[in-house]
């Protein structure tokens, strides 16, 4: 089964560099520039427009929205809203990523009304993220997860439930980002072992990883698939990153770049030959 999928992420990727789509972001001012370039880099096209009076028109143009709490402000939250709802009209799926929920009043609000209005296709976070929108306790530390949950998300029995459980109380694909990655539609539940430590080291990589998940998603309708193929093209690009970075005794800005130019290389075969996942049924 694990094979099975791995190659039809490959399919999916080499389909996503043939129809190119565009991806809509309302996302992290800090991070909008390297999401621009990742989704740029695993060949598709991106477009940051997060002011009100545009964004309907712009999701209309695009194959997926990425909706990113990162810093938000009241413009943003409307324009996320109002996007979202046209999305929704479209059929265009939309992805979320609750950067800090938990962190603070506002920020959990916001993400609440945003999955109480908009019907999303996916919700990536971190555990303190995803326990938060749960409804369980989590402790954050700035928008990153506090050094308990990440200890707590080690704990694959206990990760895994509240991925499947929230799963279907929401009724979209949960994806929890970690040591091991774990992606479910409270059907199947995908556990993705590649990655790095460095990529703790460098800002916006969660941010990344969202954006290569909303432009699967603006490619594959089985959203459990392309979550899985967003997070592994990360993943499997950060090792290589990583084997540059050894070779030339470098640091967390030349992960940056190193990054960007693996998923710029990344080709269907690096996921057969490099993938690590078990599929949970």
């Amino acid at each position: 089964m694990e094979q099975s999928m791995l190659h039809e992420i490959s399919d999916i990727l080499d389909n996503l560099k043939r129809v190119k789509p565009l991806v809509h972001h309302i996302t992290n001012y800090v991070t909008a520039n390297d999401c621009a370039n990742v989704v740029l880099a695993i060949g598709a096209s991106p477009v940051m427009a997060d002011d009100p009076e545009e964004v309907e028109e712009i999701v209309s143009l695009s194959r997926a929205l990425v909706i990113n709490l990162g810093t938000l402000n009241k413009r943003s939250a409307e324009s996320m809203l109002k996007a979202g709802k046209k999305a929704n009209e479209l059929g265009i799926p939309v992805i979320l990523d609750p950067v800090g929920a938990g962190a603070t009043s506002y920020r959990s609000r916001t993400a609440e009304e945003i999955i109480q209005n908009v019907k999303l296709a996916v919700i990536r976070g971190n555990m303190s993220e995803i326990k938060a929108i749960a409804g369980l306790d989590a402790s954050m530390r700035g928008v990153d997860a506090s050094e308990q949950d990440v200890n707590t998300s080690k704990d694959l029995w206990y990760a895994k439930n509240i991925c499947v459980n929230l799963s279907r109380k929401l009724g979209c694909v949960i994806a929890i980002t970690g040591t091991t990655d774990i992606v479910s539609d409270g059907r199947k539940t995908v556990f993705i072992r590649n990655g790095d430590k460095m990529f703790s080291s460098t800002t916006g990589t969660g941010c990344m990883c969202t954006s290569l998940i909303g432009t699967f998603c603006a490619v594959c309708d089985d959203y459990v698939t392309a979550a899985s193929a967003g997070i592994l093209a990360l993943c499997i690009s950060g090792e290589k990153a990583v084997e540059k970075l050894t070779q030339t005794d470098s640091g967390s800005g030349s992960f940056r770049t190193y990054l960007i130019d693996s998923v710029f290389g990344l080709r269907g075969g690096d996921f057969i030959e490099r993938g690590k996942i078990d599929v949970s049924i």
